[in-house]
């Protein structure tokens, strides 16, 4: 027996022109130099051990909470010394 073909419905209304032979390569590559990207790529050993962003997002909160810079103390109110002449 031969299987039956299960055919793909066409959930997508006819509005839709996906032409993709109008598209533009690179329209918005320089905006994206300009205004720079959110996007990290990570090398594949750190991929696997982070599986999601949320994951990522997480371990490096808890980094920078470790290594955060301790407040300063104000600083004091510096005196000017005055020369003391011989004579006083």
């Amino acid at each position: 027996m031969k299987r039956k073909v299960a055919r793909r419905r066409d959930d997508m209304s006819a509005e839709y022109d996906l032409d993709y032979t109008k598209g533009i390569r690179g329209k918005y590559y320089a905006r994206l130099l300009k205004e720079g990207s959110n996007v990290v790529v990570l090398d594949l050993d750190i991929a696997q051990r982070f599986r999601t962003s949320v994951a990522v997002n997480d371990a490096l909160r808890k980094l920078l909470k470790q290594t955060r810079p301790r407040p300063r103390a104000p600083a004091r109110p510096t005196e000017r010394r005055r020369s003391r002449s011989l004579t006083d």
